[in-house]
C-alpha cells in the first residue's frame, strides 16, 4: 500500500512514475518554449494572454490523454466521442495561431507515446523555422510600409524638394491626399 503512486496504474502495461513525470514535464517545456515564442513574435491585433496560456497546457493535456490511450482502440474511440460531444469553440483569427496549436498537439503526442527525442527535435526545429519567419518578415511583399503625415508650412512651389527628397530615400511613394 505504500508504493500506491508508483504502481497504481493496473493497465496491461502500466506506465512508470519517472516515464509519466518526463512526458509531462516534456511536454510542458515544449509548449513554454512555444508559448515564449509566440509572445515575442505576435504582431497582430489578436493577441490574447488566454491564448498563450493555451499554449502550454495543450502539449500536456495530450501526453496525458496519448498516455491515457495506451494504444487501447475502445478508449480511444470513446475519448474521440467525448470530444464530439464538447466542441472546440474558439476561433483563431491568425493562421498561425493554428500553426502553434497543431504543432504543440503532435509534440503532446509525441511526448505521450514517449518518443521524447522525436518531441525535442521536433519542437526545436519547429521553434526555429517560426523565429526564421517573423525574423525575416518571410512572405511580406513590402518589408517597411508606412503612412507619412506631413503638414507642409513652405509654398507649394518647394513641393517638388520634398518629393525629390522622399523618392531619394523610399523605393515608392504614393501621395494620397492632398489639401
Amino acid at each position: 500500500m505504500d508504493n500506491w503512486l508508483q504502481f497504481g496504474d493496473t493497465a496491461p502495461l502500466p506506465t512508470d512514475l519517472p516515464t509519466l513525470l518526463m512526458a509531462l514535464l516534456l511536454a510542458f517545456m515544449c509548449g513554454q518554449l512555444f508559448a515564449w515564442i509566440y509572445m515575442y513574435t505576435h504582431s497582430g491585433l489578436s493577441y490574447s494572454r488566454n491564448f498563450v496560456s493555451s499554449l502550454i497546457i495543450i502539449p500536456i493535456t495530450v501526453a496525458l490523454v496519448m498516455m491515457v490511450l495506451d494504444n487501447n482502440l475502445v478508449t480511444a474511440f470513446s475519448l474521440l466521442a467525448v470530444f464530439a460531444i464538447v466542441r472546440f469553440r474558439n476561433i483563431l483569427r491568425d493562421t498561425l495561431d493554428t500553426v502553434y496549436i497543431l504543432s504543440l498537439i503532435v509534440v503532446g503526442m509525441a511526448c505521450g507515446t514517449q518518443k521524447f527525442t522525436t518531441a525535442i527535435i521536433g519542437a526545436l526545429i519547429a521553434a526555429s523555422v517560426l523565429i526564421f519567419i517573423w525574423f525575416t518578415n518571410f512572405g511580406a511583399r513590402q518589408r517597411y510600409d508606412l503612412i507619412l503625415n506631413l503638414k507642409w508650412a513652405e509654398p507649394l512651389s518647394k513641393l517638388d524638394d520634398l518629393q525629390k527628397f522622399l523618392k531619394r530615400h523610399a523605393l515608392k511613394t504614393t501621395l494620397s491626399s492632398q489639401r
